[in-house]
């Protein structure tokens, strides 16, 4: 089923009291997943969709879930719905998004995760809630301890299914999906629908609704793709000259302790930068991520922990300064910009020894990307990034050992004999190495 255009939400079934607090908050136009998907799931229908992150899909299960929730009162520990995400910052998110809709009908609403307190959540479940927003581990967790009871569940989300499903969760969420009444609702909604999806579809869902609004492996219209290919001994000084642009951008490396190093690098260069990565608590990830959204830091340096359910207005550059492992991480780190019809740019800083295996990643997304050879310094790079030279100038200048030598690219050594060049160009290249080791 294709989406078909929709001027409002008047039109969709839903209860007046939702329209009027959705126009309220400026929200008049059904995204392309919401027109799609609504008046199945508001009729009880089991629901498919398929759509990439920033589509607008929040709403589009969610509406539905609370509409259809509405006027039940939940007993202690017995939820009537249950919203199942990938991570703790997706569960977050679909609980901010969801949260006036909720209190304009009535509904409560619960977040339970891991990383945060185990019995403040318990309580909140005994106090009743009618919908519980949960990462599958913490779920889990709960019902083993007979602090939720899944017997009740009449509506059941599987948001970003594919996610689940890569991180690991298809036992948890197999369980869960065996707990819930068999005739109940779901509702999944995945960038994909292959593999274990395809099977979660099998199993668990009943004749459902197929609502498919983008390509199985599209990326947003209004993203631009960037392939910068640098010499790897200048790859540093090359993120750091994009870290030092005006506004805000998010930085993606592989490792917690390679987010640390540059984070810190960030920092002793004079731009106000964070970390997120799983090696960090709930509550230092959420304030690092307020802190962002707020303006307070202007880099975001992240491991794939922030690809899935970080939302922020008018972020519109994302750099891959470690190139993602796969098509799917790719697009769902590229997701965070370029959100709900923005533009937005997502740039890969590529070696020659990458370009290959960058290249067939590229291919598997369907993304043909500008690539230009680029180095720090260099005007290029400035026009397609925004770089500029960070506040207190080159790395090796403060003394920062891990980086000390990459402030400077190629062919701006200092003086000195073609010995001592090569010399320096070989160190450079081992510090290179020893950062993108730090895994």
């Amino acid at each position: 089923m294709n989406a078909k255009p929709t001027q409002s939400f008047d039109g969709l079934g839903l209860p007046p009291v939702l329209v009027e607090t959705m126009t309220a908050l400026g929200v008049t136009r059904p995204f392309p997943i919401q027109a799609a998907t609504l008046p199945d799931a508001l009729a009880g229908r089991d629901v498919l969709g398929r759509a990439q992150t920033g589509s607008g899909k929040t709403l589009a299960f969610g509406l539905a879930l609370l509409a259809r929730t509405a006027g039940r009162r939940a007993e202690p520990k017995r939820p009537s719905a249950l919203v199942l995400v990938s991570t703790r910052e997706l569960a977050q998110q679909v609980s901010d998004a969801l949260a006036p809709y909720a209190r304009a009908l009535g509904v409560r609403l619960t977040t339970v995760v891991g990383g945060l307190s185990i019995n403040r959540q318990t309580q909140a479940l005994r106090e009743g809630a009618e919908v519980v927003v949960a990462t599958p581990g913490r779920l889990a967790d709960l019902v083993s301890r007979r602090d939720c009871r899944l017997d009740q569940v009449r509506i059941t989300v599987l948001d970003e299914a594919d996610q689940m499903c890569d991180l690991g969760f298809l036992p948890q969420v197999t369980s869960v999906l065996e707990q819930v009444p068999s005739d109940g609702q779901r509702l999944l909604f995945s960038a994909t629908l292959d593999g274990d999806v395809d099977q979660l579809v099998r199993d668990h869902l009943h004749d459902p609704v197929l609502a498919s609004v983008d390509p199985a492996s599209a990326s947003v219209s209004t993203m631009e793709h960037h392939v910068l290919t640098i010499h790897p001994a200048d790859k540093y000084a090359t993120a750091t000259e994009i870290a030092a642009r005006d506004g805000r951008v998010l930085m993606f490396l592989d490792t917690k302790a390679g987010v640390d190093r540059f984070t810190r690098h960030l920092r002793a260069a004079g731009v106000p930068a964070a970390a997120l990565h799983s090696g960090k608590s709930q509550p230092q990830r959420t304030h690092t991520l307020a802190r962002f959204v707020e303006g307070e830091v202007t880099v975001l340096v992240a491991t794939n922990v922030a690809a899935r359910g970080i939302h922020v207005d008018d972020l519109d550059l994302v750099v891959n300064v470690d190139p993602p492992a796969d098509a799917k991480d790719y697009l769902h780190r590229g997701g965070r910009t370029a959100r709900a019809g923005r533009t937005g740019s997502v740039v890969t800083l590529v070696t020659p020894d990458q370009r290959r295996e960058v290249n067939g990643m590229m291919s598997e997304a369907g993304i043909r990307p500008t690539v230009t050879p680029v180095r720090s310094g260099e005007q290029r790079l400035t026009a397609l990034t925004g770089a500029k030279r960070p506040p207190t100038g080159p790395a090796q200048e403060r003394g920062n050992a891990p980086f000390r030598g990459m402030g400077t690219r190629p062919g701006r050594a200092a003086k000195g004999s073609r010995k001592a060049v090569e010399a320096r160009r070989e160190a450079e290249a081992r510090a290179a190495a020893r950062v993108r080791r730090g895994r």
